[in-house]
């Protein structure tokens, strides 16, 4: 008999990961389904980057990088946060990790010690609340609801805070809500901080680049808190690098040496071609990425308007990232004769198999009343979509 250790087995499945699993199983049999399941662009990697990736295979980069990442990458890091975030690192204090995900749990790993307690920002992205089971912290929510646009202001983290409370964890643009917390409101939260000098901020930003309000504002540009922020950043959505795995943390010099003494016990260091192509990408102008922008922007304006014809549907207007959340649960307690439904698990078993549309229930985020929709994928798709879920929402009575 196998026994697993209690780590694993307490554990949770990702569950976008597990829908876009069912998704890609009904697909197998035959099925036409359409998978709004997974967050990631379906555009391909720019050419520039794709020849940079080129030659560092011809120049045979091919041998073990540094553990933290290869110092020309760091310093493209660094110039490209001087330049679009006007902030100040040096090269060791970033660390280039296979994923922005491995960044996070480096920087959880590092700094949770057991029974700590970990502040998050809900709705949050999926992974938050395991990978603080994984550092043996302990997970508080702090709950923000679709009629704030899903921001959490001042006074709920100040009340949350204990003398536990070691970290504070959040996104801006936020997964899965696509809410951007603006300058004056990260002002706001950063003064609450100054008040508790031994909670870090855990600041996720990979989706800095899809941002429809201008400029991206980060919480680490405030001083007074400075050296308590890990930024947790990357290429994959931005720059629709998702397969490549790159990702990387700029943080306080102690707190990088930590991340890098960890990975260096877990994974050393990230793919050679990979970081090559990473240079290309942090180097270049961010204007190369506004095409991708605005056809995100498109998609969401489009998602809105005929997201308006679905009786019981609720949104709000996402300012970031490429997700709608909408409140559904109008829905839960009805049936259309065969299945009933009772919560947004059930909601989106009921539309996969329905409708063949693949979407991910909210309480893998935190919020059991919505489910995440992605807008990831073409005009046509996104269309056909909801027209499906509209038709089979309206068998519901």
């Amino acid at each position: 008999m196998i026994t697993l250790s209690n780590r694993i087995t307490q554990l949770s499945e990702s569950e976008t990961l597990a829908m876009a699993r069912k998704s890609r199983e009904l697909k197998a049999q035959g099925i036409d389904v359409i998978n709004l399941s997974l967050g990631e662009p379906d555009f391909f990697t720019p050419d520039f980057i794709k020849e940079s990736a080129k030659r560092a295979i011809d120049e045979n980069y091919s041998f073990y990088t540094p553990v933290n990442g290869y110092q020309e990458l760091r310093q493209a890091i660094c110039k490209k946060m001087k330049r679009d975030n006007e902030l100040d690192f040096t090269p060791d204090q970033i660390v280039v990790t296979t994923g922005a995900k491995q960044a996070l749990i480096n920087a959880l790993l590092c700094l949770i010690n057991p029974g700590d307690e970990v502040i998050i920002a809900a709705p949050y992205w999926v992974s938050y609340r395991d990978m603080v089971q994984l550092a043996e912290g302990q997970a508080v929510y702090v709950k923000a609801g679709i009629e704030s646009d899903f921001k959490v202001t001042p006074e709920e983290i100040e009340k949350a805070i204990t003398p536990k409370t070691r970290m504070f964890m959040f996104s801006s643009p936020c997964n899965p809500t696509g809410s951007v917390y603006t300058r004056s409101e990260l002002q706001a939260l950063a003064r609450v901080f100054e008040k508790h000098p031994q909670v870090y901020i855990l600041s996720d930003e990979i989706y800095e680049l899809i941002n429809f309000m201008g400029k991206h504002e980060s919480i680490a540009q405030f001083e007074s808190i400075r050296e308590r922020v890990i930024i947790i950043n990357g290429v994959s959505k931005g720059y629709a690098m998702t397969g490549w795995r790159v990702g990387y943390l700029a943080a306080h010099l102690e707190i990088a040496k930590a991340c890098t003494k960890l990975q260096g016990q877990f994974t050393s260091g990230t793919n050679s071609i990979a970081q090559q192509a990473t240079i290309a990408a942090m180097d270049a102008d961010p204007a190369n990425t506004y095409p991708m922008l605005e056809k995100f922007r498109e998609r969401r304006d489009l998602v809105l308007s005929l997201m308006k014809n679905i009786p019981g549907v609720i949104t709000n207007k996402p300012e970031g990232a490429f997700y709608v959340f909408p409140n559904v649960k109008h829905y839960f307690g009805k049936t259309d004769g065969e299945t009933k439904v009772n919560d947004a698990s059930e909601l989106c078993m009921y539309l996969l198999n329905k409708a063949n549309v693949a979407l991910v229930p909210g309480d893998a985020f935190g919020e059991p009343e919505c489910i995440r929709f992605s807008y990831a994928t073409s005009n046509q798709l996104l269309i056909e979509a909801i027209d499906r879920i509209k038709k089979a929402l309206a068998l519901l009575e």
